[in-house]
């Protein structure tokens, strides 16, 4: 169904609303794709739907430079696993659930320093949304998962120059974790004026 992206930003809220108890949503997509800006856009249509809405940023729970470029700048090997899942859980999608508090950040990914940022209460209405590439097929606690899907043509377009070593990577994310039948909802977003949404669960 192609929507406009208002009416997707619409059919996403009310998605989520319907959701009982804290909603934990990730928006995954390539650095190409919007999903910061599309998870952006749904907090103010959720508070008036009366669920309040923390934003986290995958990239802030980054490894250390350290470890992400153990092997260099550009191994797509281990950009495949620049992720600290393990913090992510611990710190936000578990912690949300258990604690009733996130941390909103850890790491400052350009800087590569702490971000030193306070833990931040969560209702019990609240939706923690996580957005970014590559979060699907880590086993994380997410009770909604968005997928913005960008054809190969599409991302080799849409990536600059000084990036496109990292599109084998989304090659292999496509082929051997399959997030367009993985995800609740897929958003196809070749065009990105009419993106066509596709409900799979």
């Amino acid at each position: 169904m192609a929507v406009t992206p208002e009416r997707l930003t619409e059919l996403l809220a009310a998605r989520i609303a319907d959701e009982p108890g804290i909603v934990r949503v990730a928006i995954d997509g390539p650095p190409c794709s919007p999903a910061h800006e599309l998870a952006g856009s749904l907090a103010e249509p959720l508070r008036v739907l009366g669920r309040p809405t923390h934003l986290v940023r995958a990239e802030t729970f980054w490894h250390d430079a350290s470890l992400r470029l153990e092997y260099g700048r550009e191994d797509v090997d281990s950009y495949l696993t620049w992720l600290d899942a393990g913090s992510l859980r611990r710190e936000v999608l578990d912690a949300a659930v258990h604690t009733g508090s996130i941390l909103p950040s850890l790491r400052d990914p350009a800087a590569n320093r702490s971000t030193h940022e306070a833990a931040r209460p969560v209702t019990p209405d609240a939706v923690v949304i996580v957005s970014g590439p590559l979060l699907l097929g880590l086993g994380l606690p997410f009770e909604l998962t968005v997928h913005l899907a960008v054809s190969p043509a599409a991302r080799v377009r849409r990536t600059d120059s000084a990036d496109a070593w990292t599109l084998p990577a989304y090659d292999r994310y496509d082929a051997e974790v399959a997030p367009s039948e993985l995800a609740d909802v897929v958003v196809r977003w070749d065009d990105p004026v009419r993106p066509a949404v596709r409900m799979n669960r």
